[in-house]
């Protein structure tokens, strides 16, 4: 009787423990190092965590505009961060635990400690017990995700300077808090820390925040943002920071001096490429340390496969996790590729944005490029939150939907979504693109009514000026 491939995978991240069970439910034998716990950045230090917090500065939110509504409590809101913190913790634990639940049930082996590979077949194990061991299989397949990068200029110390990592576990309300960039993170932690009564500067080198996200959907945050006392400066830098025992002087770009409590350092992320015998094996990185992998998310050398932040593709942990299950997949004769052009991503912002396919910018530059007049290439649907049943009976009014379409095929080229739920709802979008549907087919699907789902179709009608809930000068015939 043939023995089932042995698939050995270093990091257990949301690439790495995604790909171990999808290869032990497939007949093969798996093991998985991993250094810290299961679950990786994504589950201890990143998305459940901040989450977990969010949540909460959410319902204060709302219990802020609750008299409103009609529902009336004694006192302000008021928040115990030490509290949040303490079931953030529970919350990580349980799903950790979940994790180890899993592993078990599928027979993964699991070893704690720092791989290193020796060969196309082997990795050294330095285990965190002190001993060392070998692994030979089959197959190789590196999650060894990304981390937070080491700044000269900004020298983290836990303290004062910190990482979003460490910014989860702060017990005490800092009364001021700058943020160096602008981007997903920074504006997630913006959220969350004005929400709890601080202070908080955002300062983004680009010349907006969300350098990355549609125009509008940037515009629009950075509105919400001052909205929610946060001071936004773009298009500027911080050229020095002097600390004190108890505060910081930051010295700007142009001259000025702002003091805070705390630091939060949110400019990307290194890949962790290095250290890990890839160029002992002759694994090809590109020029930012990305791990180079072809459709199959095998590398330059047979046998060995790379997952997740470390490839530097879509650093998203749903990405990672479908990475993880595209590799086994192909490594145990089930062929299969990723659409990397239609993957649905949630910005936890409040409100929150989701968005999927081309920004209204790529899609007049992609038109360009084809010869074709943008204006005339390109048509846009909108619809707000504010004219939802949905949206108004919750009280949910902020924000918008935006689908970008083809004016001659009428295919649906993205989606962007910012207000409440955006997140979840984008998912339909997704399905949209993955299967080529237009616009004609999404505003035709009946919707179920009172949601906020409505407004994904309506912002579909509204790409022909059809929108039956939005007002317009001339409707589509």
């Amino acid at each position: 009787m043939t023995s089932p491939t042995h698939i050995a995978i270093l990091g257990a991240g949301p690439g790495g423990y995604v790909a171990a069970i999808r290869a032990a439910q497939l007949g093969a034998r798996v093991t998985v190092i991993e250094r810290e716990k299961l679950g990786g950045v994504c589950l201890n230090w990143g998305c459940i965590p901040s989450k977990a917090l969010l949540s909460v500065v959410e319902l204060g939110d709302k219990l802020k505009k609750a008299e409103e509504l009609g529902l009336l409590f004694q006192g302000p809101v008021a928040y115990d961060l030490a509290r949040m913190v303490s079931r953030k913790d529970k919350v990580v634990a349980t799903l950790v635990k979940g994790i180890t639940t899993l592993f078990k049930g599928w027979g993964i082996d699991h070893i704690s400690g720092q791989g290193t590979i020796k060969n196309t077949q082997t990795i050294v194990v330095a285990k965190s017990d002190g001993s060392s061991c070998e692994i030979q299989a089959d197959a190789l397949v590196v999650a060894t995700g990304s981390s937070w990068p080491n700044l000269p200029q900004f020298p983290i110390d836990g303290r004062q300077i910190l990482t979003s990592q460490q910014m989860l576990d702060l017990t005490q309300i800092p009364a001021s808090l700058m943020i160096i960039g602008g981007g997903v993170e920074g504006c997630e932690f913006a959220s969350l820390y004005s929400g709890l009564g601080t202070q908080v500067t955002m300062v983004e080198l680009m010349p907006r925040v969300l350098p990355l996200e549609d125009e509008e959907i940037s515009s629009t945050m950075t509105r919400e943002l001052k909205k929610r006392g946060v001071t936004v400066l773009t298009g500027t830098t911080v050229e020095k920071v002097e600390q004190s025992p108890e505060s910081m002087v930051v010295q700007m770009k142009d001259g000025s001096a702002i003091t805070v409590e705390k630091l939060l350092v949110s400019v990307g992320r290194g890949l962790n490429s290095r250290g890990i015998g890839l160029e002992q094996v002759g694994v090809t990185t590109g020029r930012r340390g990305e791990i180079l992998v072809d459709a199959r998310l095998e590398t330059n050398v047979s046998g060995i496969y790379a997952i997740g932040d470390v490839t530097g593709k879509a650093m998203l942990a749903h990405v990672a996790s479908t990475q993880g299950q595209v590799a086994v997949e192909n490594i145990l004769g089930h062929p299969r590729t990723i659409q990397y052009d239609v993957i649905p991503a949630g910005i936890f912002t409040l409100p929150e944005i989701g968005r999927v396919g081309l920004t209204e910018q790529q899609a007049r530059d992609q038109a360009q490029a084809r010869g074709q007049e943008p204006d005339q290439a390109v048509k846009i649907g909108r619809f707000r939150y504010a004219g939802l049943g949905k949206a108004q009976a919750t009280g949910d009014i902020t924000g918008f939907f935006k689908v970008i379409a083809d004016s001659g095929t009428g295919k649906i080229l993205g989606v962007h979504i910012l207000g409440a739920h955006a997140a979840d709802l984008i998912h339909e979008a997704a399905l949209a693109l993955q299967v080529g549907a237009t616009v004609d087919q999404v505003a035709g699907m009946i919707h179920a009514h009172p949601t906020l789902a409505e407004g994904v179709m309506e912002a579909a009608e509204d790409v022909d000026g059809a929108a039956i809930h939005q007002l317009r000068k001339q409707v589509a015939r």
